[in-house]
């Protein structure tokens, strides 16, 4: 009997190996596996485990508070458990009691586990809300702004995502596929809640076979996959998208090329758009010209694909990266918008798409299931912010900030707790949050690795890595459930999330509200037999858990159907209206015109970005950066791996430049460079390619944080060093990373070793 593990990148099979550690090998049903899995158990990840809690010394000598400024720098004292739980408990009640629960961040992310059960985020939510409570965070660093303006339009981006046009439906009908930041292929490797067969690669082979044309519009050439050499690529500079998709709305209007028909019937607000696009309200009609010169994208080539659009059968695709950056929500609304002038949307093979390539989920035809899924409890407290502005909250207690049309405050962080995800990884101006950092008295992680992350904490609790444990693999809209059988013991004295906020529970007088009396196993089989009634009402009958446990999948394939995005809407907008307040695609949003945001009106609308190619900055840092998703790694994990490696130059990451932008800086391939601007400095090294356009640069993210502490530079090659800590907008606060200009030199002087991986120092008590 094979036994299998689910992850984020893939499923993999579990190869017994004699009286050593078992190997992992791709699912032999998948097509297109990932290689980034099969390294979870490489000894250059074992080397990084958190073996046994451990405490800051100073914090440890001098309570909490003492110190802030040495996180990252003071060595570690290791404990025993007993120990570290009875501290860890003693400052969580000295601070809800001294301060109120409101005082207490639960930090997470969602890309913690696979597994629906050890899953950190739902972990440590459901234990801090036990205790009485938390200040969370909503949304996303993915998709900040899309999570906030899309239910105003047409649906909730989770709707969307979980209801994308399949691919086969794709390779039949769609006759021109074009895309604004293309078709990151790289990035479909992974699905929140893990991956059981890759489909965007054979998707989008399919869609070449058929004959399907594919534009590519963006400062890249390269993310389009296996296909980048059959697309045209429209260069256009980062962050002026929705420029150009103004002006190709200009043309449809000019040339009466737009369907009215389709406007008046499932729409609302078109009237209102009209006059900006025209010019009748600020005099700058939206035209090729006028795009032109924002975009750099010739005025002829805008005309062009205009019509082309108009007389094919048309998908048009936003990357997530359109709304990660200044005024991030406009390039979204305005593919709507302009998807809904083509008047193709609800039909098979055209209309729009929000994140084809972006993760593995979009364009699948798998059906939609209710996974198992641990509550979280009613939250304790209402207090929250918006994911990206955790600096903000740390550095401004009190201060007023707006999310979606209602102002909050603030709340005064005395401790945090972490468990899954890597802020200083995530996060952007790292400089900026290592000042933040300083503010709470406490911070508490679960962490499986010394990550940057666990490095500047205050108390470190070792967690197991999904392979040390029995849990269930279930995603949105993937072919199988996986029962995911514990394949080697837990590392050093590492326990699961859940074994630690139990203990935790108990000292705070919470434990029955947290566990409920029951142990992992029986937590496993109750939540699998909780979703088969639910699933039994859609129509698939799961079996019995000692069943499902002993074969390991539950193949959910033969449910395949294609796929239309929003054909019921459209068909019959009447009986099947949308979540939006007219029940219509609004492309012109009366409660978002209510809010009285100068910085998101009621409509589609171009703004300059904080920095970009074209304003004052550009004198001294005369190159935008684009820090994308790195294609051997998820974010940040497992970047100590032999294969995230295999992708670096000497340990350090490549950093993509034009030939042109290299010659004119005396830079050569491999050469290690400082990219900087008044935000913060990098060490990577040049890569020099012709699929990125002139005044462009890219940088993955990912790279473990490793500031030098005498000078700040950033050895490893880090750009949230350097990415802008400002919300896209007062609607939706979300991150704007890919807004972001810097200048790249030749590094003088000896190039100091990358220490990231390095383990920290440890004292005795």
């Amino acid at each position: 009997m094979t036994n299998y593990t689910l992850s984020h990148w893939g499923t993999y099979e579990v190869e017994p190996r004699g009286n050593g550690l078992p190997a992992l090998k791709p699912f032999r049903r998948d097509r297109d596996p990932s290689p980034i899995g099969l390294y979870q158990l490489d000894p250059a990840l074992d080397r990084l485990r958190v073996r046994r809690p451990a405490i800051r010394k100073s914090w440890l000598d001098h309570g909490p508070g003492a110190a802030p400024e040495r996180r990252g720098i003071d060595p570690f004292v290791e404990v025993e458990w007993d120990r570290a739980l009875d501290l860890a408990a003693a400052e969580i009640d000295r601070v809800r009691t001294a301060h109120g629960n409101s005082s207490i961040f639960g930090g997470s992310y969602g890309w913690s586990s696979a597994g629906r059960f050890h899953h950190a985020q739902s972990q440590v939510h459901r234990f801090l809300n036990a205790a009485g409570g938390y200040v969370r965070h909503v949304d996303s660093y993915s998709l900040g702004a899309a999570n906030v303006v899309l239910p105003h339009i047409v649906a909730s981006m989770d709707e969307l995502m979980a209801g994308h046009s399949s691919w086969d439906t794709l390779a039949a009908h769609c006759e021109l596929f074009v895309s604004f930041g293309g078709v990151p292929v790289k990035n479909s490797q992974i699905n929140a809640g893990g991956v059981a067969l890759h489909g965007v690669p054979a998707g989008l082979a399919g869609m070449r076979a058929a004959g399907t044309r594919f534009v590519n519009i963006g400062p890249v050439r390269d993310n389009f996959g296996a296909v980048a050499d059959a697309a045209e690529w429209i260069a256009c500079r980062p962050n002026t998208d929705t420029a150009l998709m103004l002006a190709l709305a200009w043309v449809l209007l000019s040339e009466g090329l737009h369907d009215q028909a389709f406007l008046e019937r499932c729409c609302t607000g078109f009237d209102n758009f009209v006059p900006y696009l025209t010019g009748a309200i600020d005099g700058t009609p939206k035209t090729p010209e006028w795009a032109a010169a924002i975009s750099g994208v010739p005025a002829g080539t805008i005309v062009d694909l205009a019509r082309r659009m108009a007389s094919s059968r048309t998908m048009l695709n936003v990357s997530w990266s359109m709304q990660r950056a200044s005024h991030g929500e406009q390039p979204y609304w305005m593919v709507v918008t302009l998807a809904a002038m083509l008047g193709q949307i609800g039909t098979p093979g055209g209309g729009f798409g929000v994140g084809y390539g972006a993760a593995n989920l979009v364009g699948s035809a798998h059906t939609r299931i209710k996974g198992p899924t641990l509550s979280q409890l009613k939250p304790g407290i209402p207090d929250f912010i918006p994911v990206a502005r955790i600096a903000d909250m740390l550095l401004n207690p009190g201060a007023p900030f707006t999310y979606n049309g209602k102002t909050q405050n603030y709340p005064d962080i005395h401790l945090i707790y972490w468990a899954g995800g890597n802020p200083f990884h995530h996060h952007q101006d790292l400089n900026r949050l290592l000042t933040a950092w300083q503010k709470p008295e406490t911070v508490i992680v679960n962490e499986q690795y010394w990550t940057p992350t666990a490095k500047r904490a205050d108390i470190v609790l070792p967690a197991t890595i999904s392979l040390e444990r029995d849990d269930i693999g279930s995603a949105t809209l993937e072919a199988f459930i996986v029962a995911m059988k514990q394949a080697v013991p837990p590392a050093g004295e590492a326990r699961d999330d859940y074994a630690i906020f139990a203990e935790l529970a108990e000292r705070l007088g919470c434990g029955e509200t947290f566990s409920e009396g029951l142990d992992a196993a029986g937590w496993l089989t109750r939540l699998y037999e909780e979703c088969r009634p639910l699933n039994r009402a859609r129509g698939l009958d799961l079996p019995d858990f000692e069943t499902f446990w002993r074969d390991g999948l539950i193949d959910l394939t033969p449910l395949d159907r294609p796929v239309t995005m929003l054909a019921d809407f459209v068909a019959d907008p009447d009986s099947k209206p949308l979540g939006t307040p007219s029940g219509k695609i609004e492309i012109f949003s009366q409660r978002i015109a209510g809010f009285g945001l100068d910085d998101c009106p009621g409509h589609a609308t171009w703004m300059e970005p904080a920095e970009w190619l074209g304003d004052e900055l550009t004198a001294k840092f005369p190159l935008h950066l684009l820090t994308d998703q790195p294609a051997r790694r998820l974010h940040s994990q497992l970047d100590a791996s032999p294969y995230s490696a295999g992708g670096k130059s000497n340990g350090r990451e490549l950093v993509y430049m034009n030939p042109g932008d290299a010659t004119q800086r005396g830079l050569g391939e491999g050469q290690i460079v400082e990219l900087f601007n008044d935000r913060g400095r990098c060490l990577a090294a040049v890569t020099i390619s012709s699929d990125i356009m002139p005044g462009v640069a890219r940088l993955n993210t990912g790279a473990w944080f490793d500031p030098d502490p005498e000078t700040g530079l950033e050895k490893h090659g880090n750009p949230n060093v350097l990415t802008l800590d400002v919300p896209a907008s007062s609607l939706s606060q979300g991150c704007s990373a890919q807004t972001c200009l810097v200048e790249i030199a030749a590094f003088a002087g000896p190039v100091p070793p990358v220490t990231a991986f390095c383990l920290p120092e440890f004292a005795t008590s």
